[in-house]
């Protein structure tokens, strides 16, 4: 468990990293499953495999060819893996989720793996986590695992401190759900971004509303998250989960209350992606067909 000035500094920043959260053994096995995805992933062109609701599990970068496999995104891998299952459900790094979330309990919402191989092109730009799954209050984590080292180089979460505080921006455009925040939020909140890196086994928890984005990768060191979102137990979801799995509500830590608690937010709710991830809204290619 972490000390109470970390919980304060979580609360203050809408951030913290820790350091030692997964141990070598737990790592080790969630790297030999993301090795042998890898491994895989030469064998296709495009995405593969198939989630609860039909879009591919397995996502491609544009920048993917055998030789320079570029594996992007990972849905759901808690029902592929037993060590994401492990991590995600039963680790330290679910109990932390729960301090930081309080009351009287906690959920496992949804998770995934962002990867960003060696010299790949897949960023993520400024966005907020809110927007995407929007529940009756906010008191949601998203817990980023760094399965391999993340240096300040290799793609790491940027962040802008404290901006959890502040509004929810729109991720809609033109009539279009894009996944990410306009350019003149960018402008004018966005300038001063604090990297979140570590060794292998640290942990980013990070605020729902948190403003956030990160780089493409151009090193020879690979960049790989293990992503998972809890939820307070009386968090009730608005719409669809965005990547529905068999272990959607479970409870991870507390107990069943039975109650629903709301907060004062105000937004428009998400559109689902079409594609196998959010990557291709933001990239702006998930339009309806002509």
């Amino acid at each position: 468990m972490i000390e109470q000035w970390q919980i304060e500094q979580f609360h203050r920043d809408g951030f913290l990293v820790v350091e030692g959260v997964l141990g070598v053994d737990e790592l080790t096995a969630l790297r030999q499953d993301f090795d042998q995805w890898v491994e895989e992933s030469r064998g296709h062109l495009q995405g593969w495999g198939e989630t609860l609701d039909g879009r591919a599990r397995f996502d491609l970068e544009r920048d993917h060819r055998p030789d320079h496999p570029s594996l992007r995104r990972v849905s759901s891998p808690t029902e592929i893996s037993s060590a994401c299952e492990q991590a995600a459900m039963k680790s330290r790094m679910a109990e932390i989720a729960a301090q930081l979330i309080g009351g009287n309990g906690t959920r496992f919402h949804h998770s995934k793996i962002n990867s960003k191989l060696p010299h790949t092109a897949t960023q993520v730009k400024w966005h907020q986590d809110f927007p995407f799954t929007p529940h009756s209050n906010d008191d949601l984590v998203t817990a980023l695992l760094m399965v391999t080292e993340v240096t300040p180089e290799n793609g790491p979460l940027t962040v802008i401190p404290g901006s959890h505080k502040g509004p929810l921006w729109s991720h809609w455009h033109d009539g279009r759900f894009t996944g990410a925040v306009e350019a003149s939020v960018v402008e004018e909140h966005c300038q001063q971004p604090m990297a979140c890196y570590g060794p292998a086994g640290s942990v980013c928890f990070m605020h729902t509303r948190l403003l956030h984005a990160s780089s493409p990768n151009e090193t020879e060191l690979p960049r790989t998250l293990f992503i998972t979102v809890y939820a307070a137990e009386d968090a009730l979801p608005f719409g669809e989960n965005p990547l529905p799995s068999r272990h959607y509500g479970r409870l991870v830590a507390g107990r069943e209350s039975g109650l629903v608690r709301t907060t004062p937010n105000q937004l428009r709710l998400p559109e689902k992606p079409r594609g196998a991830s959010f990557f291709v809204q933001q990239a702006g290619m998930d339009l309806p067909a002509a």
